[in-house]
């Protein structure tokens, strides 16, 4: 599943793409999203808005826009390309089509036409988002200062900290120097304040140099699958002497705590059935 940062660059990729085009085309193929979108054809892009995992496209109104709630869960992918658009396959949800580009939606885990108060209800149910200005890391820190469960965990529930998936969590905690399995409740707070900080710098550099913007012409289509960060390969973390570290790497043993080597190389995340084997509250 992509993570956050992912989120926020697509939303840039649509705005470049697509904002304020007057010739956007809004279909869908697949027949599932036609209602919305008939509805929403010939109507501008006026805006893109991000949270964690979640997208949302702004049409019409500057004021009061209708928007596409987009959330692309485990098999969503988003496939951008130079106009003319080929010819659309019958498993497109969604497509936008302008005068330079075109983008393809597919297998989304919601794609939905929601209000203004029901895209306020989707912030509300998020915890704080570190690429979002209005991020506020008290909120998670109140709910991690006083749970049991471990911080791991706890930063995969996208309730607490929005757009943090395996990678960036096995990646903070490594760097940090912090037990994956210990309780939220006994992380200090200038623990917390660091690994806010780091999540910060970490997603807004992953943000701002994943390549992302739409196709020049002549150039195939460039889907946009789970992506990872790139991020430093975790060779050891700081579980109990013996045991293996779910949070870092399913190959990887615990030991005392170590900076990170210098050069990067994908670090490969998985989770013991205590951490948590995927987000929770998406």
């Amino acid at each position: 599943m992509p993570e956050g940062h992912t989120i926020h660059r697509l939303a840039e990729d649509y705005a470049q793409a697509f904002r304020a085009d007057p010739s956007l085309r809004v279909t869908s193929p697949q027949g599932k999203f036609s209602d919305a979108a008939a509805l929403l054809d010939r109507t501008p892009l006026r805006t893109t808005d991000a949270h964690g995992k979640h997208l949302f496209l702004g049409f019409g109104d500057r004021g009061r826009p209708e928007w596409v709630h987009i959330h692309l869960g485990l098999f969503g992918k988003v496939t951008f390309g130079p106009a003319p658009a080929p010819p659309p396959t019958d498993t497109v949800r969604l497509r936008l089509t302008g005068s330079t580009a075109y983008v393809d939606l597919r297998g989304p885990t919601a794609c939905a036409l929601i209000t203004e108060p029901e895209k306020r209800a989707i912030h509300d149910r998020l915890g704080p988002d570190p690429l979002r200005p209005d991020a506020d890391p008290e909120r998670a820190w109140r709910r991690i200062s006083r749970s049991r469960t471990t911080v791991a965990a706890l930063l995969m529930d996208q309730k607490v900290v929005a757009g943090v998936g395996n990678v960036y969590r096995a990646e903070v905690l490594f760097r940090h120097g912090i037990d994956p399995y210990r309780a939220g409740k006994d992380l200090t707070r200038a623990e917390w304040d660091a690994i806010w900080d780091d999540l910060v710098a970490l997603m807004r550099r992953a943000s701002g140099t994943t390549a992302s913007t739409p196709s020049a012409p002549n150039t195939p289509p460039r889907p946009w699958a789970a992506r990872r960060a790139s991020t430093t390969t975790a060779a050891r973390c700081t579980s109990t002497a013996g045991r293996t570290c779910p949070a870092t790497s399913a190959a990887a043993r615990s030991a005392p705590p170590v900076s990170p080597p210098a050069t990067s190389s994908g670090a490969r995340a998985a989770s013991g059935p205590d951490l948590g084997r995927a987000e929770t509250g998406s």
